[in-house]
């Protein structure tokens, strides 16, 4: 009979501890225990410098549209680029880290950031073609911003979207949310730098993930949500799925012992 009681016991310590607590699913708390409201300064995020196989969108603009027109691969009027025009008109960095643009060539833009190429571009305009009355407007943006997410996630996969600056949780609410049994407070972000890869992982959590440098993704950077012990376990994500389970344990704990006892 002590058996029972001991069975039981250990029973229920694992029904209360096999929840899921509120604590792990509410993003951004105050963990400080200070309940009036905080301002959080975030991290302002490095310029991103591109890399292998990114895609530049460059738009090159005069007093007359005619003068440009060489150096642009799509028509004057084309307007509201979808992903896939973007990636066959756009320019790829190649394996040698550069771009090919019309009539200007081959120009080499891996490490540098978008500012840099723009400015490297309208320096070789006037340079070689225009004159600073020609008043050349250059732009150079991503052909989207694109990140992978992986895991405990409502939508797997790669995504674009096309804006300059995009934060975690603006990437997590644009793939479908965490799942109950993902965990929150260790998402792991993979980013490729020049200099070799970086991996760390941020508590959603916490309130204070905002002071980090990997709030702000960089375009091609790796999200993975790590599963909660409670998936490994199968005990149950809420109270009634885990009461449930204690049920058929209990009863199975019953049956064997009356089987026994005979």
């Amino acid at each position: 009979m002590n058996k029972c009681i001991f069975f039981l016991f250990l029973s229920a310590s694992l029904l209360m501890t096999s929840c899921i607590s509120t604590r792990d699913l509410v993003y951004l708390q105050n963990k400080g225990g200070d309940s009036t409201e905080s301002t959080i300064s975030a991290v302002a995020a490095k310029p991103y410098r591109l890399q292998i196989n990114d895609v530049l969108s460059i738009s090159i603009k005069a007093i007359d549209p005619k003068l440009v027109s060489i150096f642009s691969t799509v028509n004057e009027g084309e307007v509201g680029k979808s992903a896939s025009s973007l990636y066959f008109d756009g320019f790829t960095v190649d394996d040698h880290g550069n771009i090919r643009i019309p009539i200007l060539g081959e120009m080499n833009v891996i490490g540098y950031t978008l500012d840099e190429i723009r400015l490297k571009i309208e320096s070789q305009l006037l340079a070689d073609y225009f004159k600073k009355e020609a008043n050349i407007f250059v732009t150079v943006k991503l052909a989207g911003f694109r990140y992978t997410i992986n895991g405990e996630i409502g939508s797997t996969g790669t995504k674009t979207l096309f804006q300059d600056r995009v934060n975690i949780m603006e990437a997590i609410a644009n793939s479908g949310d965490i799942s109950l049994l993902g965990d929150r407070k260790a998402v792991t972000i993979i980013r490729q730098t020049p200099t070799g890869t970086q991996m760390n992982d941020i508590d959603l959590t916490d309130i204070n993930v905002m002071k980090s440098p990997y709030y702000y993704l960089q375009p091609n950077d790796y999200i993975y949500v790590k599963p909660l012990k409670q998936k490994t376990w199968g005990t149950g994500k809420t109270f009634l799925e885990s009461f449930s389970t204690f049920v058929t344990l209990l009863s199975f704990a019953t049956t064997t012992f009356f089987l026994l006892k005979k």
